[in-house]
């Protein structure tokens, strides 16, 4: 069974009909990084609170958390043994939500989602081209780019490994820059990338520098980030 938001806000806990379910996969998350510095208690309540809530149904639960639980100064992949340090109060809670959800948990870290549904960075790249010829985007970010698809994919494999702290993110690695004209590239557009600084654009919420993702356990591998692209582009299409 799956509950959209309309069927269970899960800053409250879980309704009647959530009971018993043999497996919880937790996406529900407050995503907005600089709306999160504005609101830090209402993303708490969200991505903290709303996790325990998800804890309380009382199943083995995958809590999808974050890249940017660290803090990017390092040069190379993150590994889960690397200790976390968010910069902004968007990390700090999905931090603390991997607390909340319990031992009996699987935390998935990831990073740079996307897919052909919802918000995320190639839909909003797709519907900006169809207005400028030239969009500003940050290089100064690495990541890895990963898309839905792959995600869940790589999640039904993991739950045959031990619960506990996971690194779950697409091959290879981009900065924001290289992300979109990856995109325009991909899709046959025309559209021009202007690579910016964090600085230039100017958003309220720091964010890693390098904040690649990389598994030191037995865990399940993703395509490289532009395989997603493409498969991405053609559900879009």
């Amino acid at each position: 069974m799956g509950f959209t938001h309309a069927d269970w806000d899960v800053t409250f806990p879980p309704p009647a009909s959530a009971q018993s379910p043999a497996l919880v996969l937790h996406a529900a998350a407050w995503t907005d990084v600089d709306g999160a510095e504005v609101d830090p208690q209402g993303a708490a309540a969200v991505n903290v609170g709303g996790t325990r809530h998800a804890a309380e149904l009382g199943a083995s639960l995958v809590y999808y958390s974050t890249d940017y639980v660290f803090d990017g100064r390092k040069s190379e992949p993150y590994l889960e043994s690397d200790p976390p340090n968010p910069l902004s109060a968007y990390g700090r809670t999905k931090l603390y939500g991997e607390a909340a959800a319990g031992e009996q948990s699987w935390i998935v870290r990831s990073s740079g989602l996307f897919g052909p549904t919802g918000k995320n960075f190639v839909r909003t790249m797709l519907s900006l081209a169809r207005e400028r010829d030239e969009i500003a985007v940050v290089d100064d970010q690495r990541t890895s780019p990963t898309y839905v698809g792959h995600l869940a994919a790589a999640t039904r494999e993991l739950l045959g490994r031990p619960f506990g702290v996971w690194h779950l993110a697409a091959d290879g690695d981009a900065t924001w820059a290289e992300f979109a004209e990856a995109i325009f590239e991909e899709a046959a557009l025309g559209t021009r990338v202007r690579r910016i600084s964090s600085d230039e654009l100017g958003r309220s919420a720091p964010r890693p520098a390098y904040s690649v993702l990389r598994s030191e356990k037995d865990a399940p591998t993703l395509p490289h980030w532009r395989e997603g692209l493409r498969e991405c582009l053609k559900r879009l299409a």
